[in-house]
């Protein structure tokens, strides 16, 4: 089975451990480190949205136009605009990649965060809403004919696009969550379910909760996608050594209670998904072959922000643990995010490609 590797289309060269050195949206830096991905086998990268951040389907724009192979998977989040005009936007940037085009749909976990942009919708309808936007994305994208739209938040007569996706039938959707409204959301609507790092226990129970979901649903489960913040080494003291200097680093940004980002509070996040992490972290630091969760602790479980730490051997057995539970896209970002990225795909990479070329191999001459 195939295995997809997923890395972060940032603009600007902040991260956890350092503030950027430039302007929030840097088109070189972006444009340089869209090339390290494609240039060391990374199939994707992701465009992130903030309410006050660059624009993710721009961005990607850029990125479409300045490399050939890398994919682009485009943030959206349904409170900034009215789903015809997204649609429209993703058919638009799909024709300009040739096909290269994926969506992440956020619901949003931060009330203050969706505040920001005049968002004032309680959570639990924020996932009602989220659906009828995929809803719409879906119809928009494959509908010929004019159609009408009749919801609980959108409603509309007599829409069709006139430009049309490359891809067919459509750009494929993803989605994440870890509350049992965005675990129905995601079973029932979209193509891709995105989880972060935990124990590879809670991983199972959650993608098993979501294949029953779909299953209920009438459809196929989604593709499971796992996110973590590799700590690569020569050997394990060396990534451990440059571990803990990773948290020591996020903890001097963070003294006095600073937050890392305008969106997250570092104690009692409000997203189910944080919440995961961080009693993961009361558990104990380490987890499985290489799963450290002393990172996310550090950051308040802020999105992608557990860890594998590791020689390239160890993380890429410890992946392989993750693609045994039925994974398929694997999402990785580095504190360097430059280096850090060129690493992995050079030292990575290819251990867990050539281990998946092994064992689909190895099925193939087994007799039936």
């Amino acid at each position: 089975m195939p295995v997809e590797f997923l890395g972060m289309g940032a603009t600007n060269d902040g991260t956890e451990t350092h503030p950027r050195s430039g302007p929030a949206f840097d088109p070189e830096y972006t444009v340089a480190l869209a090339r390290a991905h494609e240039e060391t086998g990374w199939d994707r990268v992701l465009t992130a949205y903030g309410s006050g951040s660059s624009d993710p389907a721009q961005a990607a724009a850029l990125i479409a136009c300045r490399t050939e192979r890398l994919q682009v998977l485009v943030a959206h989040r349904p409170n900034v605009s009215y789903p015809t005009f997204a649609a429209k936007t993703i058919a638009t940037l799909d024709a300009i990649s040739g096909g290269r085009t994926t969506v992440h749909v956020i619901t949003g976990g931060n009330d203050h965060e969706q505040q920001r942009e005049g968002d004032t919708l309680p959570k639990d309808r924020r996932y009602d809403r989220t659906r009828e936007a995929i809803q719409i994305f879906k119809k928009a994208w494959t509908a010929r004919e004019p159609f009408d739209f009749h919801g609980e938040h959108y409603d509309f007569t007599d829409f069709v696009l006139d430009v049309e996706p490359v891809q067919k039938p459509r750009p494929r959707i993803s989605f994440g969550g870890s509350s049992a409204a965005a675990y129905r959301v995601g079973a029932e609507e979209a193509d891709i379910y995105a989880l972060w790092g935990e124990p590879l226990a809670g991983t199972a129970e959650q993608i098993r909760t979501i294949t029953e979901l779909a299953a209920a649903a009438g459809r196929p489960a989604p593709t499971f996608q796992v996110a973590f913040r590799p700590i690569l080494g020569r050997t394990e003291e060396e990534a451990w050594e440059k571990a803990y200097a990773t948290v020591a680093a996020i903890q001097d940004r963070t003294k006095g209670g600073a937050q890392l980002t305008r969106r997250h509070k570092l104690t009692d996040p409000e997203n189910a998904g944080s919440q995961r992490l961080l009693a993961v972290a009361q558990q104990g630091e380490r987890h499985d072959r290489a799963l450290w969760t002393v990172t996310a602790q550090a950051t308040g479980g802020a999105g992608n922000s557990t860890a594998l730490v590791g020689t390239p051997e160890t993380v890429a057995a410890a992946l392989m643990d993750y693609y045994d539970l039925g994974v398929r896209i694997l999402s990785a970002r580095g504190y360097d995010l430059l280096d850090d990225a060129r690493e992995f795909g050079r030292e990575v990479i290819p251990l867990v490609r050539a281990e998946v070329a092994r064992r689909d191999a190895q099925r193939a001459v087994v007799p039936a």
